[in-house]
């Protein structure tokens, strides 16, 4: 049987997904999610912009400072990583690497990271 082109894009997502490495795998089902639920994708946010993202937190760290105590969580959609910071915050409960959440707010740069602050969040129903 000859291979038609309505079969190529089937057969090469076939193949792609026999080659793909699990961390592949793993942050294109991410992005499918984030788009599922309507989210902007972290590597299309812009400084100024206001968006919802959607994605798996990589790692949450509590930085105690003299003046304004943050807890800091990195989410992960699969194309790019946007910092969560939450000021005066030294834990919330349900905030911990590897949950999954969406999270909306004003997008900002700091040292080059994209960075929201203060977000409003949704948790999603641990897996």
């Amino acid at each position: 049987m000859m291979a038609t082109d309505e079969n190529r894009p089937s057969l090469r997502r076939l193949l792609r997904r026999f080659t793909a490495s699990e961390a592949e795998l793993d942050a294109a089902e991410l992005q499918r999610e984030s788009a599922e639920q309507g989210c902007t994708l972290a590597d299309q946010c812009r400084r100024g912009q206001v968006v919802a993202v959607s994605g798996r937190l990589r790692t949450v760290v509590y930085t105690p400072r003299t003046n304004l105590p943050t807890l800091e969580a990195d989410l992960y959609d699969g194309s790019d990583v946007v910092t969560l910071v939450w000021l005066g915050r030294r834990h919330i409960a349900g905030i911990e690497p590897g949950r999954q959440l969406t999270a909306r707010g004003r997008v900002a740069l700091r040292d080059d990271r994209k960075v929201i602050y203060n977000p409003y969040y949704e948790l999603e129903a641990p897996r």
